[in-house]
């Protein structure tokens, strides 16, 4: 890993160590984070959810908190924006939990390299099981995958 990408990733573990707990607190979860480059400057999005959803009063008061919190460890060099948003309808699946939490639901996914016969990298398809190292797809018409997470470079959950 190049020493600019691994730097950011020190940063993005800061960051969500920083978060994570506070948004815990509040019985929500802290489903992703990115910060990026924009045109308007430096952008940190955090993603929270709860059962039900969360609606704005709830990413206000994370953004409110989150900042504040930021702000006092000066966790971020330079000027930015927080944004505090759901992850929406087609959000990103990442770890084992967010699989098992859409199991029986249709997902879209691409991975690093070709898997299966024929050899493919785009997946479309319910989630049937999930293990520690892998995804369980069932394919419509296209049969069943055990796709390891190790190996998916982008999922979403399907809205349907």
């Amino acid at each position: 890993m190049s020493e600019p990408s691994q730097k950011k990733e020190n940063l993005l573990s800061h960051l969500r160590a920083l978060a994570e707990p506070i948004i815990g607190n509040e019985k929500m979860e802290l489903v992703d984070l990115e910060f990026t480059r924009e045109h308007s400057g430096w952008v940190l999005r955090l993603f929270i959810d709860k059962p039900g959803g969360v609606n704005l009063d709830d990413c206000a008061m994370i953004s409110r908190t989150v900042g504040t919190v930021l702000d006092v460890e000066d966790a971020i060099e330079g000027p930015y924006h927080l944004e505090v948003s759901s992850p929406g309808l087609n959000r990103r699946l990442k770890s084992p939990l967010h699989f098992r939490q859409v199991e029986g639901r249709k997902v879209r996914l691409k991975t690093y390299g070709p898997i299966g016969e024929p050899p493919r990298r785009n997946f479309s398809g319910f989630v049937t099981g999930v293990a520690e190292d892998a995804v369980m797809l069932d394919i419509p018409g296209g049969g069943h995958f055990r796709i390891p997470f190790s190996e998916i470079a982008k999922a979403n959950l399907e809205f349907e």
